[in-house]
């Protein structure tokens, strides 16, 4: 028996793995195809932190850690019959679904990028699914990181999963209503629905893991030695935001909040992403789920100011010189959306938040200068419009 990563290559699928392999005796099988690596290429970007290659990663965790239960396998999971040859040979107990191409602005560029995302991440969670119910291993766990972006951004609280509907005087539990922003938000609203069929035809126990903005650069695992380190993307198509305004810090440019800047996005740290897919892939076999569960990977929604803000804070406290600006807002949206979104299932599965905000800052900020050349060398691929203006005059 194993347990198998997909994604094992990438931001949260790696430190992932490191996480369950310390948790387990079991196998564990990361699965990537470098796809991730050569996205960022395309687009002029790179990881601030030097990645290792799985070879260097996997022996680094052995001579640190003391896990030789880690193993890679390159695989395609577009591709069926890969994903049958995988199933077959590891038989695994539960399949940490991490693979996927995440980038909203990456899927918007155009409809070459929009097809790919869309044909790369559907194809790969239906082929799990099919490859689980066809080899016989329908009892296996299928964990899949969607995303929180698969409720926009409603004006009322957003349920964990579910939502009640009435009509005509009659109620009824349904989905949450798919409310996707991007080709690649679509891509995980499809996944959604498709994980519940999956569970409903081949009685699969599926855990779907709406995952929020995940922020920092370090877990436990990670901490002790570079050739651990998980990568780190900080540009415009495949940095989030705290991870641009880091940059921006680093390189000695404001922080650019747009327009008032008090509209709350859903975030989680690295280190409470990992722990709670860790915890689903190995906790107590009679406390696993038997049914389709939704869970809301988010500690707490923060304000896009207050986080420019604990940014400037942090970075001061660090000693940089940190200004934070408010600029005219280029996007149609409310400054002031205030999301709320229920998470106790989730809070409850990892016993509540274990890194603030600004310790992810201090995390991210310590790691980025040790590579501000890679930062500033870089700097066009992650500065807003108004920023490159000023650079340029």
């Amino acid at each position: 028996m194993s347990i198998i990563v997909t994604g094992g290559d990438g931001y949260l699928g790696w430190p992932t793995a490191l996480r369950i392999a310390d948790r387990t005796d079991e196998r564990v099988v990361l699965v990537d195809n470098f796809a991730r690596r050569e996205w960022v290429e395309e687009v002029g970007a790179t990881s601030a932190t030097p990645i290792s290659w799985p070879e260097e990663r996997l022996a680094a965790a052995a001579e640190v850690h003391g896990l030789r239960n880690l193993s890679f396998v390159e695989a395609d999971l577009t591709d069926r019959a890969a994903v049958d040859q995988l199933l077959q040979v590891h038989e695994p107990s539960a399949v940490v679904h991490t693979a996927a191409q995440p980038s909203a602005p990456y899927s918007n560029l155009n409809g070459e990028r929009a097809n790919y995302t869309q044909h790369n991440n559907m194809q790969a969670t239906r082929n799990l699914a099919f490859g689980l119910a066809e080899n016989d291993m329908a009892d296996t766990h299928l964990i899949e990181t969607t995303t929180t972006g698969v409720y926009g951004a409603p004006e009322f609280p957003i349920p964990e999963g579910g939502a009640t509907m009435e009509n005509q005087g009659e109620r009824d539990d349904v989905p949450f209503p798919a409310m996707a922003g991007s080709w690649y938000h679509q891509t995980k609203c499809h996944d959604a629905a498709n994980l519940r069929l999956a569970h409903k035809q081949f009685d699969i126990p599926i855990s779907d893991v709406r995952t929020a903005i995940v922020y920092g650069t370090e877990t436990e695992e990670t901490r002790p030695d570079d050739r651990l380190k998980t990568r780190f993307d900080f540009d415009y198509y495949f940095g989030v935001v705290a991870h641009r305004f880091a940059a921006q810090a680093v390189a000695g440019y404001p922080l650019t909040v747009y327009g008032k800047g008090e509209q709350r996005k859903p975030f989680i740290s690295l280190e409470d992403a990992v722990e709670g897919l860790a915890r689903l892939a190995v906790g107590d076999p009679d406390d696993r789920p038997s049914d389709h569960v939704v869970y809301n990977q988010v500690t707490r929604p923060i304000a896009i100011v207050e986080m420019a803000e604990t940014i400037q804070e942090v970075g001061e406290e660090l000693g940089l010189d940190v200004d934070v600006t408010h600029v005219e807002n280029p996007r149609d949206e409310d400054e002031t959306h205030q999301m709320e979104i229920e998470n106790e299932r989730y809070m409850d599965l990892v016993g509540g938040q274990s890194q603030t905000f600004a310790e992810g800052v201090r995390d991210i900020l310590e790691t980025l200068t040790r590579y501000e050349e890679t930062i500033t060398s870089h700097e066009d691929r992650f500065l807003p419009d108004v920023l490159k203006e000023d650079a340029e005059e």
